[in-house]
């Protein structure tokens, strides 16, 4: 897997919290994060989300309650968790959770403005994808 080296930290305990809807998870180099879901989701590493290249970025919104149904194992890389909203394609590395916990302040502050760029609130049900809408049929 690209990225993932010998010296990338692993996962030495991960637990779901589904009240405080956080995944925490602790790394063999000894960070400790508690990543919320709506940043998992909001972040999710799937074409879904991010596009097939840049620019294509899927601003998501109205993600602040979702939940974990579950969380399967890929290999001894990642995980693949499904969501409440039915999102369950985005499968994330050790290394990319890792990213996501050390740099959760930053991935807020940007995900902030690019809600406030697309004049969107962060709780607006999400808006179907362009050309997609059901008046056009």
């Amino acid at each position: 897997m690209a990225g993932l080296t010998p010296t990338t930290p692993q996962p030495e305990e991960i637990t779901v919290h589904g009240q405080s809807r956080v995944l925490e998870i602790a790394f063999s180099d000894g960070a400790r994060f508690r990543i919320p879901f709506e940043l998992m989701r909001v972040y999710s590493p799937s074409a879904e989300v991010q596009g097939h290249g840049p620019g294509q970025e899927v601003l998501q919104t109205g993600k602040r309650e979702v939940t974990l149904l579950g969380l399967e194992p890929v290999g001894n890389y990642a995980v693949q968790p499904g969501f409440s909203d039915g999102h369950s394609s985005g499968i994330f590395t050790w290394e990319y959770l890792y990213f996501l916990g050390k740099e959760e302040q930053q991935l807020w502050a940007d995900y902030e403005r690019r809600l406030a760029e697309a004049g969107v609130d962060r709780d607006a049900p999400m808006a179907p994808p362009a050309g997609h809408g059901c008046a056009s049929h």
